[in-house]
């Protein structure tokens, strides 16, 4: 008999919406991207207490849920974690941290957790134990990995179907901490300008970008990431600082959106070269930056 493991580690990239978002709160349909250069890490191990360090309410969420629903004896273990992902600037951060310490205990314990429960426990630590506002996208990707396009109009669950990666041309993602905004701003907004037709075309986008890819088509493919970010200009006010990101992207005729709710931009690229001088760009402006794609 093998005797239960005394700690275990748990890891969660961040992500980047590409196309639809933020219709996914909304019955759309987002493609996204997980970015293993950015992630957060968990290591659980068997106490006669709880602790965290640092303390966050997030992981004391995530224990008591998991204690709830799969294994009392979480509710004691010792969680140290740490994370690389900028906070509040839509890269998936609170749903990577939730998503880590799950896997943490879930190897500490022995429960087997497939992609969408994984995804699902995450949402309800967020949405229903925290309060925190948002759409739905962050737990399927970060749950799932790799490219995905996640259809909400399908099944409200989100049906996944996963892309290879390599289909995507380069990518840049740049943010900016001072520009950090809560996401519960950003989605009280989109509430309060809720329109279903503009929704429904995000979703397409989604759907269209997913298909360009597939197919092959770079420039169709941009196009899709542009109107994205179009679409979102004309339901919200949007703060000037995060669009100057945008503006200054597409001043090299690179794509650019928004991966979130604010303070982070995707812009996509023709080839190498082209991404080399975005990065400059994005660097002069004050940004964070990484290649993706």
């Amino acid at each position: 008999m093998t005797p239960p493991e005394e700690a275990a580690a748990g890891t969660a990239p961040a992500r980047t919406a590409l196309a639809g978002n933020p219709s996914d709160g909304y019955g759309g349909a987002v493609l996204a991207l997980t970015l293993d250069q950015l992630g957060a890490r968990a290591v659980a191990t068997r106490s006669a207490t709880a602790r965290i360090s640092p303390a966050s309410s997030l992981i004391d969420a995530t224990l008591h849920r998991f204690a709830r629903e799969l294994e009392p004896a979480a509710a004691s273990t010792a969680i140290e974690w740490r994370t690389s992902i900028p906070e509040r600037v839509g890269l998936g951060g609170s749903s990577a941290i939730v998503i880590a310490v799950a896997r943490a205990l879930c190897k500490l314990y022995a429960v087997e957790l497939a992609p969408a429960r994984l995804a699902a426990l995450a949402l309800t630590v967020e949405r229903e134990d925290l309060g925190i506002p948002g759409g739905r996208q962050d737990q399927l990707s970060q749950a799932h990995g790799g490219l995905t396009l996640m259809d909400f109009g399908v099944d409200p669950d989100g049906r996944v179907e996963r892309l290879e990666p390599a289909l995507l041309p380069p990518l840049v993602v740049a943010w900016h901490t001072d520009f950090a905004e809560h996401s519960g701003i950003v989605h009280a907004g989109l509430r309060s300008s809720y329109d279903r037709g503009a929704m429904v075309a995000l979703a397409e986008l989604a759907r269209s970008a997913a298909a360009a890819l597939e197919a092959g088509d770079h420039e169709a493919f941009a196009r899709c990431v542009d109107r994205s970010f179009d679409a979102r200009a004309q339901m919200l006010e949007l703060d000037p600082q995060h669009t100057a990101m945008i503006e200054r992207a597409r001043s090299c005729d690179a794509c650019a959106n928004y991966t979130g709710s604010g303070g982070a931009i995707v812009a996509a690229c023709r080839d190498e070269t082209h991404r080399d001088a975005v990065l400059v760009e994005l660097q002069q402006l004050g940004c964070g930056v990484l290649a993706a794609g």
